[in-house]
């Protein structure tokens, strides 16, 4: 491997001997017969506050750390190692040169790109490190007393998630990078009981802008949306069963979007036999929907310059106006299905090899208002807040709701409680016939194996028919 020339300027403030490290490492593997081999280092500066019914635990740290892998016709081999070091570094590389050496099938070899050296630090509003501990204290604490306001509050839970990113990349295609951000992720949950009739409520907010979160969103107005999403259970009403009308607002579109379809079109999951396996350029959704993996969209938890392969993020359009174009794709898929590289390979942490991962994936706004999506509909629900649910590879999906009322007339009417809707999601994709001109982007955490920080989000958007099912 070639030591590629500094870039005027592009590290300082950074580490340089990580550089040199990683460099230097990578130099062991000259000689090897191999597709690639990269080495990733993260170094994640952390700080949890929890207050859990007013008791408080903080938890700080850094987490540091560097992930390895080597490709031998096709076969990765993984390791990591805690200590980054040069000798470190070339024995993790031996380890999984070993492991991959071992395999005797060729599998499909992953792309490679052009020698680059970038280093990306996203902007920050005011910087996590600049505020002290007892004044992230102080605001989570204010919080959680305005949750606590409400006599029926009878438990509830804040977190505040707070993290300085910083990873590093380099590969034998002479690729060196780096990126930093800041990211804040508050959570806010309570369970709460009334004339018998119990209910639980979560509200999240989030930022990679720095310590901007309270600005975005004040304590009063987050506890306001929580309270007000769980105290609208206690005098809600029981859904009708059946097929209805079913307008969804931006934060359950979203969530449908991401856990109902969004898996769905990650390259992994379209080889293992999604739904959307083999109906690239067909119609899957009505004319109206296009859904996009978008890296790029304004203070996104996905929002990101590289992906964990060292990849340039671009975005996946991955239905545009109904029609499935993309899937999601890490170098080994896009290299098997013949797709662009999109950059959504994503890890945990330095302990995980990287898998296909969505960033920040949205369904994009139509031309309609949102009084427009709501005309028409003599009798329907409003989706305005999920609960959880199950999707399954074949696109079926039950979600429950946390947050719905009834429409009756065009017009919003009547909290209901217990709801839940099902069904399979390209027929509900299909049965989409307004898209509203409004956007909203939210927060949140994702599960495969590993977590990842996500963004989903939309506009409102009319369905046509959906199940709806209610228990007492």
């Amino acid at each position: 491997m070639v030591l590629p020339t500094t870039v005027k300027g592009v590290w300082i403030g950074l580490l340089d001997d990580i550089r040199d490290i990683l460099v230097k490492a990578l130099g062991f593997t000259s000689g090897w017969h191999i597709d690639l081999a990269d080495i990733r280092v993260e170094r994640i500066q952390f700080t949890r506050i929890d207050v859990e019914n007013g008791t408080v635990k903080i938890s700080s740290g850094i987490d540091y750390g560097a992930a390895v892998r080597v490709f031998v016709n096709g076969v990765m081999g993984f390791a990591f190692t805690t200590r980054v070091t040069v000798d470190s570094l070339r024995r993790a590389l031996e380890q999984a040169y070993s492991m991959a050496s071992a395999h005797r099938e060729k599998l499909s070899k992953p792309l490679t790109f052009e020698a680059v050296e970038d280093y990306y630090e996203a902007p920050v509003k005011r910087s996590i490190v600049d505020v002290p501990i007892d004044a992230k204290l102080s605001d989570v604490l204010e919080l959680d007393k305005a949750i606590a306001s409400a006599p029926q509050v009878k438990s509830r839970r804040v977190v505040y998630v707070e993290r300085v990113e910083e990873r590093y990349y380099a590969s034998t295609e002479d690729r060196v990078l780096g990126e930093k951000r800041e990211l804040v992720y508050v959570y806010a949950s309570a369970f709460g009981v009334e004339a018998g009739v119990r209910a639980a409520a979560h509200v999240t907010q989030g930022t990679i802008k720095g310590y901007y979160v309270w600005e975005k969103t004040s304590q009063e107005q987050l506890a306001q949306q929580l309270l007000k999403r769980l105290t609208n259970q206690f005098k809600a009403k029981t859904p009708k069963a059946g097929n209805f009308p079913v307008v969804l607002a931006p934060e359950a579109l979203g969530v449908f979007v991401h856990e109902a379809f969004g898996h769905l079109a990650e390259a992994d999951l379209v080889v293992a036999g999604s739904a959307l396996q083999g109906k690239k350029g067909e119609k899957v959704a009505s004319e109206l929907v296009t859904i996009v993996d978008d890296p790029t969209i304004e203070d996104g938890f996905g929002t990101i310059k590289y992906d964990d392969e060292g990849v340039r993020t671009a975005r996946a359009v991955i239905v545009e106006r109904g029609i499935h174009k993309q899937v999601m794709t890490d170098r080994v898929h896009a290299a098997m299905l013949n797709e662009n590289p999109t950059g959504n390979a994503r890890a945990e942490s330095f302990r995980h090899a990287p898998l296909v991962r969505m960033r920040n994936t949205v369904l994009l706004p139509g031309d309609h208002s949102v009084e427009e999506v709501f005309e028409g509909i003599r009798f329907g629900y409003y989706v305005v807040a999920t609960s959880g649910g199950q999707t399954n590879m074949d696109g079926s999906f039950q979600v429950g709701i946390e947050e719905a009322y009834e429409i009756v007339n065009g017009e919003v009417g009547e909290p209901v409680r217990n709801l839940s809707i099902a069904g399979n999601t390209l027929e509900t994709l299909m049965n989409i016939d307004a898209v509203a001109k409004d956007f909203k982007v939210f927060y949140g955490r994702c599960g495969k194996g590993q977590l990842v920080y996500v963004s989903d989000g939309g506009p409102h958007a009319r369905v046509k028919k959906m199940t709806v099912g209610g228990r007492e």
